[in-house]
């Protein structure tokens, strides 16, 4: 279906003087959507190209980090839709089991309501009515961002197909031996009960204490350290180094355990750290990780001492006491027998909370479901060393291999209802049967099902198979996958970018998930400082989208993002980049307004300046095409800006207009060459800036859309050096001359008198009348008097009448003053800078910046003295 009403037979017309992207983004963008531009073809014979998008939360929005995620992906997509590909860039959203229950749950609280008084039937239920009613409020917002994202593919986790998926390689892992159920230590939320994966759990630097306890008498008596003095009631050992010579004499005895009465062994384990603290920990299997496994190493009981709320279970003075209220009590009671050898506060340690409810998570011993990550991981990391899977950048390969190399075996099981519960049935005899997708589950007295679902990365790691039809064999699965890149954040390389490796490749008989994963960071502000409501400087994009149009908070995020690195922004620098697409816009309402067209063949003879910016742009080509290649976003965007902005606006538009002026066969040279340079630029910019480009290339060319017009390529028979040097040197010329004037304070419309001589040597002497044109300088008569002269190179000079234009004694009082000012400038950046505490301990990107500005200041005092001593006497 084609749009007519964008195909202008006449667009100069129709191109408003002003550009207002909330006049533009969302008609443009239902008509790309109802012409079907972003909906891809399974039966197509062009080479495929796949994008599956991280899916967000179904309880999000869209925030800066989404802004930027999905810049960088629409980026590629749409470069790839322009040169030819079949693409498929797949949305959708994942169901975030403790999130979306929580959000129901807090509805149903205000109600005065638990879940348990619905049932979990009647509550699933509701939370389906939830979803359908205000969840996926992000799908919206990303085509205000302008997603150009196959909207009739658009998936859930806990769609019916994906549902499929998910059971049946549970099935497939458990027949395998991969998936098991066992007692192990897990995170465990006391507020969601539930437990948590890693990526649930933030870690941040808390507040604690840190108390040694003596635990036994003389001789004998041995201290440990904790921050969780509670736990010390679930302990069935001490441990120490076996070579720590200090404590050899009391490995095999035993130990009173304060407060209890119990006797506990003292053991030896190489886990001990024999420098850290006494070089003696105390062993709590049932309550941390690590004294789990030496638990295991050395047959000691699992004591369990809270329940799943954090309470203390054990019979005694402590008993029904909240976890930090049998803290103090217990290091009370310690204190009272003698026990407390010393107590330091505050310690800082770092703690883990609830990523949902920012509750500290509780390490639990509990009964859970896990999958053997062992041959899955080794597969992922092979699969990255052998070149089928390419980290961008490479350098955070070494990070992924870490982590898959020495992954855990992975707790899937959440003690939730909103989520795929566990198909596994356990029977009235002890039986367990695990049921697949096309089984009928037991039935019978006594059969019931796990009451447990699965954990949400466990239905995201099957995200880029699952979404295309994956068990079946859809024309999808074929014609899509692997897909081609995966762009996500590099913080959640391990939790989300490992699992769709481990699933890919075992499901998908060795083929992994992605080609590329394409690893970018996080964004900050304009001083390289995390976002954070606390330290109130998070973005909000809408409200940039609101205010300055969707490109320009495009082009700012990309402009930032170079891979694995962090993404710095500002408004500062989004009003720039609407001040950007400004002047898009007015360059090329002027090139319309003055005749530019893209209708015929290039002319065969063109001027310098005609070469000049087709080798110019030619050069941008191929360079924006290896920035694609490498997803350096930033290079892509700097390359664009100075070329639009400096070459094509600054230079060329004003080069442009005295030859279009003075008509003839070289003004129509011209006004192809603007067409061809306008039509190639716009069609470049597109995929980063994609609503303004559309606009501004429909009245150029009159075409259906640039969405789907053939991407530049660059032709090296049009890189001109020749033409680039001979203008370059005529731009040096003009600029010096515009630097000296400004400098002089001659007003920039304010015609001088001028000589110029050298240009002959210079080989620039054709283009004088371009100089003084752009210049503002006329021809020396025969009042003419030089009282300044600029050498411009060795071979140009500049001889200036300035009589009449400037007041001299008013100039050199507001040179100095800018000198003075400069100098104060300067003073205080080399202060800072020779600071070297403030150097070592400012970012970077703040070290940088104050570099920047001392280079500037230099340059000011530079130009300062220079236009003093080019003043003429007063």
């Amino acid at each position: 279906m084609t749009d007519t009403t964008d195909a202008r037979t006449n667009p100069t017309t129709e191109l408003p003087s002003q550009y207002a992207p909330a006049e533009v983004e969302q008609r443009r963008y239902e008509s790309w959507v109802s012409n079907g531009y972003f909906t891809a073809d399974a039966h197509s014979d062009k080479p495929p190209f796949t994008i599956v998008i991280p899916p967000p939360n179904v309880t999000g929005s869209l925030h800066v980090g989404h802004a930027l995620d999905h810049t960088i992906q629409d980026a590629i997509i749409r470069r790839k839709r322009m040169q030819g590909f079949e693409t498929l860039w797949l949305p959708g959203m994942d169901h975030a089991g403790i999130a979306t229950q929580n959000v129901v749950e807090r509805q149903l609280a205000a109600n005065g309501q638990s879940r348990h008084d619905l049932g979990r039937e009647a509550f699933v239920e509701r939370v389906w009515q939830w979803k359908a009613e205000s969840g996926g409020a992000i799908l919206g917002q990303m085509r205000r961002l302008g997603d150009s994202v196959d909207w009739s593919r658009e998936r859930f986790t806990m769609d019916e197909g994906l549902s499929r998926a998910v059971q049946t390689i549970f099935k497939k892992l458990y027949d395998d031996g991969l998936i098991y159920r066992a007692n192990r230590i897990i995170n465990w939320c006391p507020r969601c009960l539930t437990a948590l994966s890693d990526i649930e759990v933030e870690h941040s630097d808390d507040d604690g204490e840190l108390v040694s306890i003596r635990y036994g008498e003389g001789e004998n008596a041995i201290v440990v350290a904790t921050t969780r003095a509670e736990t010390m009631l679930g302990d069935t050992a001490v441990a120490v180094h076996p070579d720590d010579e200090r404590y050899k004499h009391l490995v095999g005895t035993e130990v009173e355990l304060p407060l209890t009465g119990r006797r506990i062994p003292i053991v030896a384990d190489e886990h001990v750290d024999p420098s850290f603290g006494t070089g003696a920990v105390k062993v709590t299997p049932a309550h941390d990780p690590n004294d789990f496994e030496i638990g295991q190493r050395h047959s000691l009981p699992s004591l369990t001492v809270m329940d799943e709320r954090g309470v203390v279970t054990v019979p005694g003075p402590f008993e029904g006491l909240d976890r930090f209220e049998a803290r103090p009590a217990i290091v009370a009671a310690l204190r009272a027998e003698g026990r407390i050898v010393a107590e330091k506060r505050p310690y800082v340690h770092a703690v883990g909370h609830c990523s949902r409810c920012k509750t500290t998570v509780e390490p639990r011993l509990s009964l859970q479901w896990f999958v053997n990550t062992t041959p899955l991981a080794q597969a992922a990391g092979d699969a990255v060393r052998d070149g089928r899977v390419r980290i961008e950048p490479p350098e955070l390969a070494k990070r992924y291999f870490a982590w898959v190399d020495n992954m855990h075996d992975w707790c899937i099981s959440r003690q939730l209802w909103w989520g795929h519960r566990i198909p596994v049935w356990y029977g009235p005899a002890g039986e367990i049967v695990c049921v697949g997708p096309d089984e009928e589950p037991p039935s019978g007295e006594g059969w019931t099902q796990d009451e447990d679902v699965l954990d949400t990365w466990f239905s995201s790691g099957l995200w880029p198979f699952s979404t295309l039809g994956w068990p079946e064999q859809t024309p999808e699965l074929a014609k899509f996958y692997p897909t081609s890149v995966l762009v996500t954040g590099y913080d959640i390389l391990f939790f989300w970018v490992a699992r769709m490796m481990m699933f890919g490749l075992y499901a998908m008989d060795g083929k992994q998930p992605f080609d590329v994963v394409a690893l970018h960071g996080m964004v900050r502000d304009q001083y390289g400082k995390k976002m954070s409501k606390s330290f109130g400087n998070v973005v909000d994009p809408l409200d940039w989208i609101d205010r300055f149009g969707a490109d320009a908070t495009r082009f700012a995020l990309a402009r930032g993002a170079n891979p694995g690195s962090d993404v710095a922004v500002s408004e500062e620098w989004t009003q720039g980049s609407r001040n950007f697409n400004n002047k898009l816009w007015n360059a090329t309402r002027f090139a319309l307004l003055n005749g530019a067209t893209v209708e015929g063949d290039l002319p065969a003879e063109l001027s310098t300046v005609d070469r000049w910016i087709l080798s110019r742009l030619h050069h941008v080509i191929g360079e924006v095409d290896q920035c694609f290649q490498a997803f350096e976003f930033a290079k892509v965007c700097d390359a664009l800006y100075h070329f639009a902005w400096d070459d094509v606006c600054d230079w060329y538009v004003e080069l442009a207009k005295p030859v279009m002026q003075a008509g003839g066969p070289a003004a129509d040279a011209t006004r192809r060459v603007l067409g061809e340079v306008l039509d190639k630029l716009l069609k470049l910019l597109h995929p980063i800036v994609p609503f303004v480009t559309e606009e501004l290339w429909l009245a150029l060319t009159g075409g259906e859309t640039i969405v789907r017009a053939p991407w530049p390529v660059a032709v090296p028979e049009l890189v001109d050096d020749a033409a680039e040097a001979e203008l370059a040197t005529l731009q040096k010329v003009v600029t010096e001359i515009r630097r000296f004037r400004s400098d002089q304070g001659v007003k920039p419309t304010q015609r001088v008198t001028a000589r110029l001589t050298g240009l002959d040597t210079a080989g620039i002497a054709a283009h004088e009348s371009l100089i003084r044109s752009l210049a503002r300088l006329d021809a020396a008569d025969g009042d003419f008097a030089a009282s300044a002269t600029l050498a411009v190179s060795d071979q140009v000079t500049v001889e200036l009448d300035t009589r009449g234009t400037i007041d001299v004694k008013a100039e050199r009082a507001r040179l100095e003053k800018d000198r003075a000012a400069a100098a104060k400038e300067q003073a205080q950046c080399q202060a800072k800078l020779g600071n070297e505490a403030f150097v070592g301990k400012a970012p970077e990107a703040v070290v940088a910046k104050i570099k920047d500005r001392l280079a500037a200041a230099e340059a000011d005092l530079a130009r300062i003295a220079a236009a003093l001593e080019a003043l003429p006497a007063s």
